[in-house]
C-alpha cells in the first residue's frame, strides 16, 4: 500500500469542505434572495 502523507489527504478534504461551504452558501443565498423577493 502507497503511503499518502498526511498533509496531502488533510488538503484534500479541506478542498471538499471549502467545495461544500461554497455550494450551500450559495444555494442558501438564491433561496433567501427569492424569498426577499417573493414577498414584495
Amino acid at each position: 500500500m502507497v503511503s499518502i502523507p498526511l498533509v496531502a489527504l488533510e488538503l484534500f478534504y479541506l478542498g471538499l469542505l471549502g467545495l461544500a461551504l461554497i455550494a450551500i452558501l450559495g444555494v442558501s443565498y438564491v433561496v433567501i434572495r427569492n424569498l426577499f423577493r417573493g414577498q414584495r
